[in-house]
């Protein structure tokens, strides 16, 4: 059975992938560092969940400590490498940008060679809708430039990007990069607007809402998301024979290199995300309007269609629906 090395189990995401993965059957070993960048208790409580399977290991581990993270890698040796691990959050990195270049580059820079030295099948890493920044024809297509990113953090992303362009190429190392759109569900991180609005209105605070509501996201629902991963997997990319690529495809002329958009193909307005949130908990929120935030964009919104030709699914949960599975994981969780 295919065994599958993950980054940042103990994280939203990874978690949630690490769970989908093990009940297809897959052997699978996490890397996590476990950092405070939010409640460690949150990702403890997620790692105590995947270890309930036998065919999960994990090992505690910064991507910048690159003999912790070889050593773990060639004693595992995986066919598969899923690297979601990362310094997130568009906001936090406007005050501690250095963060961002040692976990997203020194550490995906770790993450690359440990994938070419063990000559994986397929190098799987997260990318995300930032880096299309101040891009304005909309749905963001991935065959579209995208050189105007406005964050550090989005920067770096791109430059993971270019990293394993020139990786795939110089040593055939089949790689997929996927830009995530707004992604939400249970077990969310706390620094997520769902999770920071639900949490603020159950207890009577106000929530900050920017650029007083004209904003749209893609959102996306965890499950969608991690299920487009694991088809993803088997969509392996192969070096165009004479540099041609099929119209639409964002396969690289010159490597097994594609960037793959992973999103609901909808853009849903901020207010109207609120409201559905008010009419979940059957409680209105006291709503602080504020300006539009350094960094942030007014919309993204994602053109899936290279998602559904590679694997033959999209995205489609309705963002009412994905609220109410969080809040009802939300009351469960802190018993409110």
């Amino acid at each position: 059975m295919t065994r599958v090395l993950i980054t940042g189990t103990a994280g939203f995401i990874g978690f949630h992938l690490a769970k989908y993965l093990l009940a297809e059957g897959f052997h699978v070993h996490g890397y996590d560092g476990m950092t405070d960048y939010y409640d460690v208790t949150l990702k403890q409580k997620r790692h105590a969940m995947l270890f309930q399977n036998e065919r999960f290991a994990a090992t505690e581990g910064l991507l910048e400590n690159e003999e912790r993270l070889w050593a773990v890698a060639e004693e595992f040796a995986p066919d598969v490498i899923v690297h979601l691990a990362a310094q997130a959050g568009v906001r936090y990195s406007l005050e501690n940008p250095r963060a961002y270049l040692d976990s997203n580059v020194i550490g995906t820079f770790n993450v690359m060679e440990a994938a070419r030295k063990l000559g994986v099948n397929h190098l799987l890493m997260a990318s995300t809708s930032s880096v299309y920044g101040a891009n304005t024809e909309m749905p963001f297509t991935e065959t579209e430039k995208a050189d105007t990113q406005l964050t550090i953090y989005a920067a770096t992303k791109k430059a993971n990007e270019s990293m394993a362009h020139a990786y795939a190429h110089l040593y055939d190392l089949p790689t997929t990069m996927f830009r995530f759109f707004t992604v939400y569900g249970p077990w969310g991180r706390p620094d997520l607007a769902l999770y920071k609005f639900v949490d603020a209105i159950l207890d009577g605070r106000s929530i900050d809402i920017y650029n007083h509501g004209d904003m749209y996201r893609d959102f996306t629902y965890v499950d969608d998301l991690v299920r487009a991963i694991r088809l993803l997997i088997d969509a392996v990319p192969e070096r165009p024979a004479e540099g041609l690529v099929p119209d639409g495809d964002s396969l690289s002329p010159v490597a097994p290199y594609r960037v793959v958009n992973i999103g609901n193909s909808d853009k849903v307005r901020l207010l109207d995300f609120v409201d559905a949130i008010e009419d979940c908990l059957g409680q209105k929120a006291q709503r602080n309007y504020m300006g539009m935030q350094t960094g942030d964009v007014p919309a993204t919104w994602a053109n899936a269609e290279l998602l559904k030709t590679l694997t033959g699914y999209r995205p489609q949960t309705d963002f009412r629906d994905g609220i109410a599975r969080f809040i009802a994981w939300y009351r469960d969780y802190y018993q409110k």
